[in-house]
């Protein structure tokens, strides 16, 4: 067998980090600016956020408190930079780690708040998650739930391989506005129209975000309730839709409005 000479090899392009890469080739706050806080104050405490800086974020965010209002805080500074990390992973600018270390990084910001407060934030409404039964494949629904809570929902994580009677149980229970299931298999997508099923049953009929490899728009809305989920960063703005009263036959009409696609 010839022996193979690694010295020759190009390894310019092979041992590329891509999301380092992409973030030298533009600044996330640069890329972000749309959506970023304009006051410098409130700017100090989302560019720490986008920076996984959970220390910073709390030392800005107490040097903030000490002029602002703590839920002017979370409005103008925690949400805004929760935002712009939505936007980078949307793009893939940034993945799962700089995501959940974001997420980190705000929840930090928030407990500086609460704690300037006196109270827990009152969270926007519940939204329950879920892994289709027989997929373990967890990471896009990870990624759902950091940002649903980054924005202010409470979040029931029922986690992977979910059985469809174990997520039925847990709407009735909860009570949630909105439910979500990834599937990443073909194997396993067929759990939701039966999920779905099972909820109309029970007289329950909430938006049903369905999203992952496997599954596509003309699939999810074959049943009732379904509604397609292309990418994580959607999963608030449908929250946000479903919490403003829209049905699942609402958000089918205006969908394309409600996501920009």
């Amino acid at each position: 067998m010839a022996e193979v000479d690694f010295s020759k090899a190009n390894t310019e392009m092979t041992l590329v980090r891509y999301d380092i890469k992409a973030e030298k080739e533009v600044a996330p706050e640069e890329f972000a600016a749309d959506v970023m806080p304009k006051d410098p104050m409130y700017k100090k405490i989302a560019e720490a956020m986008l920076k996984g800086d959970a220390a910073g974020v709390e030392a800005a965010v107490n040097e903030a408190l000490t002029k602002a209002d703590a839920l002017d805080v979370i409005n103008n500074a925690l949400v805004p930079g929760m935002a712009a990390v939505s936007k980078l992973y949307d793009a893939g600018i940034y993945f799962l780690p700089q995501v959940m270390i974001a997420a980190d990084a705000m929840a930090a910001g928030i407990k500086a708040c609460e704690e300037k407060m006196g109270k827990a934030m009152e969270r926007k409404g519940t939204v329950v998650c879920h892994v289709a039964e027989g997929d373990i494949h967890d990471l896009g629904k990870n990624i759902v739930v950091a940002l649903l809570n980054a924005n202010g929902f409470n979040v029931i994580d029922l986690g992977r391989d979910v059985p469809i009677e174990e997520v039925v149980k847990a709407v009735e229970e909860h009570q949630p506005l909105m439910v979500t299931g990834t599937a990443l298999m073909t194997t396993t997508m067929n759990a939701f129209p039966k999920i779905a099923q099972r909820l109309k049953e029970k007289g329950i009929e909430i938006p049903f975000v369905c999203g992952g490899g496997a599954v596509n728009r003309e699939f999810v809305e074959s049943y009732d309730m379904g509604i397609y989920g292309e990418k994580a960063a959607q999963g608030p703005v449908l929250a946000e839709a479903a919490l403003k009263g829209m049905s699942w036959k609402d958000i089918r009409d205006k969908y394309e409005e409600l996501l920009g696609v």
